[in-house]
């Protein structure tokens, strides 16, 4: 009797796994037939401006009036580095950033760093999660491998690329004297971003082609122009085969310092990122865009606040100006962003002081 009553329990409990089991990879199909995104769709007023590329006579004035004759290359944008690794987008448990992208762009940054990854769907992932990590295959942006470590590589929920560019895009639509650059640390293939890309509803109406506008042969556009025409998102890759999708190689068109201050933060030399590239490259008729990077190895708050300040001033004034032959960055990219030392001088005022020198 005993026997018998041991070996039903046996059979109810495995009949109780199975179905279990067959519960989440139900949620597995539901999930992959119904894609999760990163934002909300816009709706229909939001959409609507985002197509409206051309500006209005009042917008094209009031651009004038904020930007006068200064060209692309003759402005100064707060940056981000990894925008999207923050406290308020997903459940990271290692940022860059405290704030949403959305938030960051309300705050004022005007470029961001994000990493494209391609996940494949996971059944492993689905049902070790109880039903919490059942996303469908598509460019997500992780910090190194998508499926490695929740929270450090990846974060949940999980961030699909086209639902950021969405967030950017409203914004912009939003703001009509806005510009916006965002640059790609870029490890999926042509065919995979285009097909996210085409997700973003408004975003090829306002993304400027330099390789179209001729920037070479005759020199970036007047900010107050590119305002008038609509064309107000720039978007660069460190991949090269992705120029006829709008994404620009950025190696073809901008300079760029060694990112990293170092471990202990003291590495202030201002250093070409790529060997074959330097600071100061001159060409006939073009100046490439010089983006500056100002964050350590591993982010912290504390190692942050201590960088923000006058550090990153006296190293752009001391260091990084001479290496680039006297220019200063057009995109300063730092960590925190929001957080100094206390001297007075904030990533913020430190990009606007560089506005008003030009």
């Amino acid at each position: 009797m005993l026997i018998d009553m041991d070996m039903g329990l046996r059979v109810r409990s495995r009949a109780l796994v199975c179905l279990l089991l067959l519960a989440l990879l139900g949620t597995v199909t539901t999930a992959a037939a119904a894609p999760r995104t990163a934002a909300p769709a816009p709706d229909t007023a939001t959409t609507t401006a985002a197509k409206a590329a051309p500006a209005t006579a009042s917008t094209a004035a009031a651009a004038a009036a904020r930007w006068g004759d200064r060209r692309l290359d003759e402005v100064a944008f707060l940056t981000t580095h990894n925008a999207f690794t923050n406290y308020e987008d997903s459940r990271w448990s290692s940022v860059n950033q405290s704030e949403s992208v959305r938030n960051q762009l309300d705050n004022g940054v005007r470029g961001l760093s994000l990493d494209t990854h391609w996940y494949e769907r996971s059944t492993w992932l689905c049902i070790i999660s109880f039903g919490s990590d059942c996303y469908p295959s598509d460019v997500y942006l992780c910090h190194g491998d998508c499926k490695t470590f929740a929270g450090a590589t990846y974060a949940l929920p999980r961030q699909t690329f086209h639902g950021t560019m969405q967030t950017v895009v409203d914004f912009l639509a939003a703001h009509p004297q806005e510009v916006v650059t965002v640059f790609l640390e870029d490890y999926v293939g042509a065919d995979q971003l285009q097909a996210s890309l085409g997700r973003v509803s408004g975003l090829q109406d306002m993304v400027f082609r330099p390789d179209q506008w001729g920037v070479r042969q005759r020199g970036w556009p007047k900010v107050a122009d590119l305002v008038a025409s609509g064309k107000r998102l720039l978007i660069f890759s460190d991949r090269s085969d992705r120029e006829h999708l709008g994404v620009m190689y950025d190696k073809s068109w901008t300079v760029s310092n060694f990112w990293s201050l170092g471990d202990l933060g003291n590495d202030l030399s201002c250093v070409s990122r790529w060997s074959d590239v330097p600071l100061d490259r001159q060409e006939p008729g073009f100046r490439r865009l010089f983006t500056m990077s100002h964050h350590r190895n591993v982010p912290t708050v504390l190692t942050a606040a201590l960088d923000n300040g006058a550090k990153l001033r006296d190293r752009i004034a001391q260091q990084c100006r001479s290496a680039t032959g006297g220019r200063d960055p057009n995109y300063v990219s730092v960590d925190f962003h929001r957080l100094s030392d206390g001297s007075g001088h904030t990533p913020a005022s430190i990009v606007a002081e560089l506005g008003a020198r030009r």
